[in-house]
């Protein structure tokens, strides 16, 4: 299916510095997160305010307490809710969330919640839905909650291993949501996405740049996970924001 229609870039950004190159480059807007290592938490009120602050970039900040899944107990809701009002208080033009039951359904009634104290603020829904026992079931709720738009790989690793599955969802949301591509979109691959009629593609045009620190004591790891480097600062590439753009809205 031919999409004519002009397709939104958003950038998924851990920093004040990845969120200058995405405003810099023209990007729609950033999924702004913290705990890159683990799928994308709730990004610090100080982060928001610089970003919001400092660029003219749609600001859509990750709702998530933890890494792991997203299926949440009691004292994680508080939290979360919580966290929505202070984020909506600081001023983001949207929020990024998802919560499932045990049994892998939508948690209808936690995010209705959550609608509720946002109000108008618009709601995505991460990849909880990639997750799920039935991803259309789950799209369904979404629409009757008042999401605006749905993250998604397709219920893959990766956006391309993912597409079929995301065609359907397009076909399957006619127009009442919106579908965006996700993990592992990157210039050399966006336009496929663009073919299959999604509103919206989301990449973190991630690279990395050697830390400032000179001295580096060798057999510790602060994070526990020696195979990520300590002295590698992971951030958006403007270069490559630009070149996903230029794809996705060339003919």
């Amino acid at each position: 299916m031919k999409n004519n229609q002009e397709i939104d870039v958003e950038v998924c950004a851990y920093s004040l510095f990845s969120c200058l190159a995405a405003d810099r480059a023209g990007a729609n807007r950033v999924e702004l997160c913290a705990s890159p290592y683990e799928g994308g938490t709730t990004p610090s009120t100080g982060l928001v305010k610089q970003v919001l602050a400092n660029t003219s970039i749609e600001v859509h900040a990750m709702l998530r307490p933890r890494g792991g899944d997203f299926c949440y107990d009691a004292s994680e809701k508080q939290t979360m809710l919580a966290e929505a009002s202070d984020l909506v208080a600081a001023g983001v033009h949207g929020l990024v969330v998802g919560a499932l039951l045990p049994n892998g359904d939508l948690d209808v009634a936690f995010l209705a919640e959550i609608k509720r104290i946002v109000g108008g603020i618009a709601l995505t829904c991460h990849r909880a839905i990639d997750v799920s026992r039935d991803p259309f079931e789950v799209m369904e709720g979404l629409i009757q909650v008042g999401f605006v738009r749905i993250l998604s790989s397709g219920q893959k690793d990766k956006a391309m291993e993912g597409i079929e599955a995301l065609a359907e969802m397009v076909e399957r949301a006619d127009g009442r949501i919106q579908i965006m591509a996700g993990s592992g979109v990157n210039p050399q691959n966006c336009a496929f996405f663009k073919q299959i009629g999604v509103n919206a593609i989301h990449l973190s045009a991630r690279t990395v740049r050697n830390s400032m620190m000179e001295y580096r004591r060798p057999g510790i790891s602060m994070g526990g996970v020696s195979e990520i480097s300590e002295f590698e600062v992971a951030f958006a590439s403007e270069e490559i924001i630009r070149q996903a753009i230029q794809q996705i809205r060339s003919n």
